[in-house]
């Protein structure tokens, strides 16, 4: 029994330590007259900042442009529950995308 009361209080501390180590995400980067941020990939770009308007197309490219960012559109979770941002998806096609897809943290975007 010591021995799994060791191990126990190990992985407790190897969990609280990893933690207390979680850092902010880097920041998006502006270029030009755009922002680039992280992004997943394949990620949908929506036609409003309600997903049953519907894709548009797709974020296959990462990192990514975005031009603005906008506060108040559906709620779906996250550090920034109803931030969408404007950018252009790889079909071409503009568009809303989720804050939950972007890695970066968005804040530095302007508002659209």
């Amino acid at each position: 029994m010591a021995l799994t009361a060791a191990a126990a209080t190990g992985v407790a501390a190897l969990t609280l330590s990893a933690a207390g180590s979680a850092q902010a995400a880097n920041p998006c980067w502006k270029s030009g007259s755009v922002w680039y941020c992280n992004n997943a990939t394949g990620a949908n770009v929506y036609a409003s900042t309600n997903t049953s308007s519907g894709v548009v197309g797709r974020m296959y490219s990462n990192p990514s442009f975005f031009v603005c960012k906008f506060d108040g559109g559906q709620n779906h979770g996250g550090p920034h529950p109803t931030r969408w941002v404007w950018t252009q998806a790889d079909n071409g096609k503009w568009g809303w995308m989720s804050d939950n897809d972007i890695a970066s943290e968005t804040n530095p975007l302007p508002s659209c």
